[in-house]
């Protein structure tokens, strides 16, 4: 009698805002290679751990203005840390400050250094994937067995108060009209498979910080920076949250679809919001659940980019054949908060609407 294949585990390796040239500049410290050569080979006193493919949930840069290409060559060298994986086993999306400007070629520096479509190899090193992706830089995505992975990049660069000008990373998330609705439709169309959205912000008032003018403090009666650089002129108020869907501030249209349909996706990942394992500003967490669906900040990779709050940390996700639950581990890369390694308290079991099942490998 012939074996019967029981498929495997997915190991899904999440992380975000790793703001290279911060880090490079204030201490040399190589953060997007550091992650990557703990992953693979352990840390001062954390282990290795497996890992199938990563998800970079976008601020590569540490730019306050568009990128360079000096910064993009440093970004693509750290991916060259890599011993155990390919650089196609990482799938990105761009962050506030990977943005171009108005007037420039649109998201030039991420199409080029990033490019999760694998357009411009000479450059970025991405060839052709496993997984293939489904659209453009802009939204794709793509399919790991039963699981739908939904990709969108930030749309920071068309100008304020939405996007950037001549200063500024402005923190306000953004996407297009079209983005939403091709995300609606591949949500609707998608039903029978599990389905995770990415984008480099989260929802409103879903996981740590992330609710109005949260990204601040208050002083003397005035708002000061906080998690995020206060510009009065680009949607303070939406800092710390995806707030524009096309030209409407504070849309809540992804709000609204999850609110009259729970539970139709289950994981959305987030970054953005710099900060350490147990900050609960807003009494919410890294890891909670809303609308029936799992919301994680898995930032930041950074120790430099708002020194005040980053603490270097990702999250290892990991579905189990057969199971409805997934597993989120917080890894620490630093000993700033804790002992490097997986932070036990941050663990988290969640339930996906089905079983992951190894399909289509």
């Amino acid at each position: 009698m012939g074996s019967v294949d029981m498929g495997k585990d997915l190991n899904l390796w999440v992380s975000g805002c790793c703001h290279v040239g911060t880090d490079m500049r204030v201490s040399g410290r190589r953060s997007l290679a550091e992650a990557i050569v703990q992953s693979e080979s352990g840390g001062s006193a954390g282990p290795r751990f497996d890992w199938d493919i990563g998800i970079h949930l976008g601020d590569f840069s540490g730019s306050q203005t568009t990128p360079g290409d000096q910064e993009g060559m440093e970004v693509v060298r750290q991916f060259g840390a890599m011993r155990e994986h390919a650089r196609e086993d990482f799938y990105c999306l761009a962050g506030n400050h990977d943005a171009t400007r108005p007037g420039e070629e649109t998201q030039w520096w991420f199409r080029k250094w990033i490019d999760p479509e694998g357009v411009n190899t000479e450059f970025s090193g991405v060839g052709e994937r496993e997984y293939p992706i489904e659209g453009n830089w802009e939204r794709y995505s793509f399919r790991v067995g039963n699981i739908l992975f939904l990709m969108m990049s930030d749309r920071n660069h068309v100008g304020p108060p939405i996007g950037r000008g001549d200063r500024g990373g402005y923190p306000a998330g953004a996407v297009s009209e079209d983005t939403f609705r091709w995300w609606r439709d591949m949500v609707e169309e998608n039903q029978d498979r599990v389905i995770v959205s990415a984008h480099h912000h989260v929802l409103k008032e879903t996981t740590v910080a992330s609710g109005p003018w949260e990204g601040f403090r208050r002083e003397g009666g005035e708002w000061k920076p906080d998690y995020h650089g206060y510009f009065p002129d680009g949607a303070p108020e939406g800092a710390s949250y995806l707030y524009y869907v096309g030209d409407q501030p504070d849309s809540g249209a992804f709000e609204r679809y999850l609110a009259s349909n729970p539970g139709s996706i289950d994981l959305w990942l987030g970054a953005h919001t710099h900060t350490n394992p147990e900050d609960r500003k807003g009494g919410r967490s890294h890891v909670e659940s809303k609308w029936g669906v799992t919301f994680v900040n898995a930032a930041p990779l950074t120790r430099y980019h708002v020194a005040s709050h980053a603490i270097p940390m990702s999250r290892l996700i990991s579905f189990r054949e057969g199971s409805d639950r997934a597993v989120i581990r917080c890894y620490l890369h630093t000993s700033d908060f804790a002992d490097q390694g997986f932070y036990a308290p941050a663990e988290r079991a969640v339930k996906l609407r089905s079983d992951y099942r190894d399909v289509g490998r």
